[in-house]
Order: structure tokens, then C-alpha cells, then sequence
């Protein structure tokens, strides 16, 4: 979408509403990406259920399918794909365009390392302004040949050929993306590629190789695969994805009278910091129905309004909700007190500088938000009305929809088209939940 366009989209939101009633938010966008690229590379079919048809994981899709893989859908959540084996893909004849999606180029980064092909991958001017170093050095350790601009940035040029061999890895940052970078990597490399982080952070690759049966060691905070075996194609339902869920915990915990069930939920532990977080701060989630699906863990989460107060976030916990802050934002400013986020300096390379960006929408709403390095200071209190502007950043639009629960006027929220990136149907859906919104 070009820029013109997504400055169109805006976002009006009237104060009041409570959020009832039962709804499943789209499929987890982490699982969908790693469905499509594992699915490729398996032998066999995969099939997918609940995949998340929004623009980022369908960049993803139209990359693979650049690349000779048949791949029947998105119908409803549904897609049939025709692995092509490890070694199985096809040149693409044009550079790969990944949109926003830096867990796409994170991720294939890794993957296309070891082919035998050329490929470019590309992006929007956001994602082209992301960190790509912290994945091109590693994968450099073990014999990658990829090109970067002079700051480290997309577009990525992957020379094909290279013989990769295995190494031993230790995160300087917590990132799943490096991590599982490093790890597709090492399907292709010769002996042994060991990556230890040093904080947990999501491990839906390690369980998706698990399940289509090639073989991982995890011991504590390291995990290690040799390459060479194979992946088998398997049947995959995509639980709904937390960090969806997550705007809806909130605003139903924010908005008097709100009793709100979030159907299919993914709760991997390794995602799970924002319901141990909005808890401490005196939410009231219940986990119901848990069960395990394709070996991710899922629940109903059933919330009801309640009063919060502000904390300090456990350090521990950061890693763990790093997608899900600019709503917890929201939250800590409905709270009683003080709240005080550290260690978070990750947020300030996402699709946006989360840290300023959620300070100065924040700021404009009259709340007392203080941007630190690494965090943010938020005196809770009372949210005014207001214009806020997402900077195109999909989570910071979705915050600020939902702060308008507790608003004393209207907020007006600009540049949201990139919520289709990971929300498609969102104002639909909370619409239907009891919110004042519209596009």
C-alpha cells in the first residue's frame, strides 16, 4: 500500500461502550509465517486451519509461492501447501517484497541462506529502515554471503552457494527472529548450530520443527539441531493470536462492566506476559478450557472489568509481552498510580519507536507518560479526548481505539491502514464487542 493510501485510513473512536459477549480474534501471526516456510520446506502436505490472512503472513505466502511452491488459499483460514522438500525451492525470477513483515525477513533470511539460488528480499520504508545486522552477523558466522546498505538495513541481497556450517551462538539480544534465523540456518549447515538466549522468547519454531518430526534438543535457555534430517508435512491449527488478544484484555478490563470470553487463545509460555502482567496489576482473567493443539497450548480467556493499579514491570517479564506494550500502555494509564516499564529499549526498532510514539499519542490524551531510554513512566489518571497518530504502526493504532473505552471525549487516530498487517476485520470485531468505532 503506498503511502498516500494508508494515510487515508483513520480511525474514530466515541467514548463509553463495554465489551461483551464471546469472540475469536485472527490466528497468531508468528505460527501463520512459520506454517507457510517449515510447510514449504516439508515433504508432503501441510494443511493449515485458523492462518492469519493478514498482509504480513500473506507476504510470506506470496514469497514462497514466488519461489515454486503450490499453495492452495487462504479460504477462510484455510491453506493446502505442496512441500517441496529442504532442497526443493525455485529461484525467484524478482526480488522477494516482504511489505512490513520483518519476522518474514528476519526468518528467510536464515532460510534462503543456504540455497543454491540468488535472492533479494525488500520492504516498505518501515521495515527498510528495521535492524537486519543482528541476523546478518550470525548467519555471516557460519558462512552466509548476504549484502545490506551501509546501515545495516533491507534490501537484503542473499548470495546462493554458500556451504554453511553449524556454530555455537550466544544472543546478545533477546530475539526470537535471530533465533530462529539462526536455526533455519542450520537446517543447511553442516554439524551442529546451538543458539542460547539470554531471556526465554517465543519458541513456536523449535515446536513446529518438533512436530513435523526433526529432531531438537532444548536444555534451559539453549537449543541445538543438526542439519541434514527432514521435516514431514503435518495438519496445523493456528490458535488466535494473544497479541490480538491483548487489546480486548485490556479494554475489557478498563471499561466498567465489561465480561468478555477470547475463544482459542495461544497461550505459549513463552507469550504469555501480558495476562502476568495486567494480572499483577489487579485484572481479572480467568484461563478456561485449556487444551493443547499441534503442540501449542490454548485457552478461553474469560475477563471482567476491574480496577488496576499502576507497577513495576518485572525485568523478567519484558521479553515476554514485547509486542503487547503499547496496550498495557493504555492500561497503566486507566490505573491508579504509577506504573514503570525498564529494560524495553527493543521497543524503540519495531514498526515504530514504540516508546515515543505511544508517549506523545499518550501525551496528546493528557495522560502523564514519560519516555526513558529503555521505557516509560506513566502516572495513571484520567484520559481526555483527542488526535493521536499511529505512524502507521498497526499495535499503536489498536491501543489508542481501545483507550477511548475510558475517554472523557472522542479520540481520532491517524495512518491505521497497517492494522490489516496483523488485525484484519479489527474494527469489525470490536464493533461487534461493544466499541464506539469507526474507520
Amino acid at each position: 500500500m503506498s503511502g498516500s493510501d494508508s494515510k487515508s485510513v483513520r480511525f474514530s473512536v466515541a467514548p463509553g461502550g463495554r465489551l461483551q459477549g464471546r469472540l475469536r480474534v485472527p490466528g497468531d501471526k508468528s505460527i501463520s509465517h512459520r506454517s507457510i516456510m517449515l510447510g514449504s520446506l516439508a515433504e508432503g502436505e501441510t494443511r493449515v486451519t485458523g492462518f492469519l490472512e493478514g498482509d504480513d503472513s500473506l507476504a510470506t505466502l506470496a514469497a514462497f509461492k514466488a519461489m515454486g511452491v503450490l499453495i492452495e488459499g487462504p479460504v477462510n483460514g484455510r491453506v493446502r501447501i505442496q512441500g517441496v522438500g529442504l532442497h526443493g525451492l525455485q529461484p525467484p525470477s524478482q526480488p522477494l517484497d516482504l511489505g512490513n513483515s520483518g519476522t518474514s525477513m528476519r526468518l528467510m533470511a536464515g532460510l534462503l541462506a543456504g540455497q543454491s539460488f540468488n535472492a533479494t528480499l525488500t520492504g516498505d520504508a518501515s521495515l527498510s529502515g528495521r535492524p537486519m545486522k543482528r541476523v546478518v552477523e550470525p548467519l555471516a558466522r557460519m558462512g552466509a554471503h548476504i549484502g545490506t546498505t551501509d546501515r545495516g538495513t533491507a534490501p537484503l541481497v542473499i548470495r546462493g552457494g554458500a556451504q554453511l556450517t553449524g556454530i555455537d551462538y550466544a544472543m546478545p539480544v533477546a530475539s526470537a527472529q535471530v533465533k530462529s534465523s539462526v536455526l533455519l540456518a542450520g537446517l543447511y549447515a553442516s554439524g551442529r548450530t546451538c543458539v542460547t538466549e539470554p531471556a526465554p522468547t517465543r519458541d513456536h519454531t523449535e515446536r513446529m520443527l518438533a512436530g513435523m518430526g526433526y529432531p531438537v534438543q532444548r536444555d534451559g535457555n539453549r537449543v541445538c539441531l543438526e542439519g541434514g534430517h527432514m521435516l514431514r508435512g503435518m495438519a496445523i491449527d493456528v490458535p488466535a493470536d494473544i497479541s490480538s488478544a491483548a487489546f480486548f484484555l485490556v479494554g475489557a478490563s478498563i471499561a466498567p462492566g465489561s465480561d468478555l470470553v477470547l475463544e482459542h487463545v495461544g497461550i505459549n509460555p513463552t507469550r504469555t506476559g501480558v495476562i502476568d502482567i495486567l494480572i499483577r496489576m489487579g485484572a481479572s482473567i480467568g484461563i478456561e478450557n485449556r487444551r493443547e493443539v499441534g503442540g501449542e497450548p490454548v485457552a478461553d480467556l474469560h475477563v471482567r472489568a476491574a480496577r488496576l493499579h499502576g507497577i513495576d514491570i518485572p525485568p523478567e517479564l519484558v521479553p515476554l509481552a514485547i509486542d503487547e506494550f503499547p496496550a498495557l500502555f493504555v492500561a497503566a494509564a486507566c490505573a491508579e498510580g504509577r506504573t514503570v516499564l525498564t529494560g524495553a529499549e527493543e521497543l524503540r526498532v519495531k514498526e515504530s519507536d514504540r516508546i515515543q510514539v505511544m508517549a506523545d499519542g499518550l501525551a496528546a490524551l493528557g495522560v502523564n507518560a514519560q519516555a526513558t531510554p529503555d521505557g516509560m513512566i506513566i502516572e495513571g489518571g484520567a484520559i481526555g479526548a483527542g488526535r493521536v497518530n499511529s505512524h502507521g504502526d498497526h499495535r499503536i493504532a489498536m491501543a489508542f481505539a481501545m483507550a477511548a473505552l475510558q475517554a472523557q471525549g472522542p479520540i481520532e487516530i491517524s495512518d491505521c491502514a497497517n492494522v490489516n498487517t496483523s488485525f484484519p476485520g479489527f474494527v469489525e470485531l470490536a464493533g461487534q464487542a461493544g466499541l464506539h468505532i469507526e474507520s
